[in-house]
C-alpha cells in the first residue's frame, strides 16, 4: 500500500515536471534555448516547445516590425544653422540568436545609434538639403544606422525624417528668400511676354509695310474696339495718306512762297531786280557832258 502511494507521487512528479516544460511560442516570436547556460544553435518555431525542467531555459524574441520614434535632436548644419530635428526609424530582428546574444538590449542599443545618426547627418548637412532633399538624407541615415545594426542580427526597414523646427528669424529669412524668388520669376516671366510681344509687332508692322491697305483695315479694327467701350469720347486717328499728302504738300511748298513774294513786291522790286544799263560809247558821253557845261555857263 504505502509502495502504491509513492509509486503515484513520483508519477504525479513526472507528470508536474513534465507539463512544466512545455512552452508555447507565438507567431510573431522565435524562441532561444539555452541549456545549462548555452544558447543553442536551432531556434524554435511557433508552436509547442518541450524544455528539460531545470536544464532549459527559453528566451522568446519578438519578429515584428518595430517602429521607434526618435527623440528630437538640437544641433547645427554645415552651413552654421542651430535647428532641431526629429526622425522615426522602421527596423526587425533578422537573426533572433544575435539578437538575444550579441546585444544586451537591442531596443535601447537601437535607439542611441538612431540618436547619434541623426545628430550626424544634421552636422554634416546644410539647411536647403533637411527641407527639400529629405530622400537622400533619409537613405544615409538608414545605412549608418544598420552598419553596426546588421553585427547584432537587426535589419533597418527605413528612417524618416519627420519635422525639422526652425528658429523664428531664420524662418522669416527664409519666407525673405522665398518672397524674393517668387518675384524674380514674376519679373522674369513679364519681361518675356513683352520680349515675345514686340516680336511678334515688329513681324505685323513688317507685313503692313508691305500692304498698305492692312493699315487702314487695322485702324477700322482699332476703332471699332474703341467704339465698344462705351465711352462718351472717341478718338478718330487721322489717316495716314492724309499725313502723306501734308508732308508733299510741305515739300513743295518753299518754290511757291518765293513766287508769292516776288509777285507782292511790285515793280520795286522789278527795278531792283533789273539788270544795269548799258554803258554809252565816248563820244556820245561828250556830247552829254558838252550840253551840261553850257548850261551852266552865264549868258554873255
Amino acid at each position: 500500500m504505502v509502495t502504491e502511494i509513492i509509486l503515484g507521487f513520483l508519477a504525479a512528479i513526472a507528470i508536474l515536471t513534465g507539463f512544466g516544460g512545455v512552452r508555447i511560442v507565438n507567431q510573431v516570436e522565435r524562441g532561444i534555448v539555452f541549456r545549462f547556460g548555452r544558447a543553442q544553435k536551432e531556434i524554435r518555431r511557433p508552436g509547442v516547445a518541450f524544455l528539460i525542467p531545470g536544464v532549459d531555459r527559453l528566451k522568446k524574441v519578438n519578429v515584428q516590425i518595430v517602429t521607434m520614434p526618435v527623440p528630437t535632436q538640437e544641433g547645427i548644419t554645415r552651413d552654421n544653422v542651430s535647428v532641431q530635428v526629429d526622425a522615426v526609424a522602421y527596423f526587425r530582428v533578422q537573426d533572433p540568436l544575435r539578437a538575444a546574444v550579441e546585444v544586451q538590449n537591442y531596443l535601447f542599443a537601437v535607439e542611441q545609434v538612431a540618436q547619434t545618426s541623426l545628430r550626424s547627418i544634421i552636422g554634416k548637412s546644410e539647411l536647403d538639403d533637411l527641407l527639400s532633399n529629405r530622400e537622400e538624407l533619409n537613405k544615409g541615415l538608414a545605412l549608418m544606422i544598420d552598419s553596426p545594426a546588421l553585427g547584432w542580427g537587426i535589419h533597418i526597414d527605413r528612417v524618416e525624417i519627420k519635422d525639422v523646427q526652425l528658429p523664428e528669424s531664420m524662418k522669416r529669412s527664409v519666407a525673405r528668400q522665398a518672397e524674393a524668388e517668387r518675384e524674380r520669376r514674376a519679373r522674369v516671366i513679364t519681361a518675356d511676354g513683352e520680349f515675345q510681344a514686340a516680336q511678334k509687332l515688329a513681324d505685323a508692322s513688317a507685313i503692313m509695310a508691305q500692304t498698305p491697305s492692312a493699315l487702314q483695315l487695322r485702324l477700322l479694327q482699332t476703332v471699332v474696339e474703341v467704339a465698344a467701350e462705351k465711352t462718351s469720347t472717341l478718338v478718330m486717328p487721322l489717316p495716314v495718306e492724309v499725313l502723306r499728302f501734308f508732308d508733299r504738300g510741305a515739300q513743295g511748298s518753299p518754290a511757291r512762297e518765293e513766287s508769292a513774294r516776288e509777285e507782292s513786291a511790285g515793280p520795286v522790286a522789278a527795278e531792283k531786280s533789273a539788270p544795269p544799263a548799258q554803258l554809252t560809247p565816248p563820244d556820245e558821253l561828250t556830247k552829254i557832258l558838252g550840253l551840261r557845261e553850257t548850261a551852266t555857263r552865264p549868258d554873255s
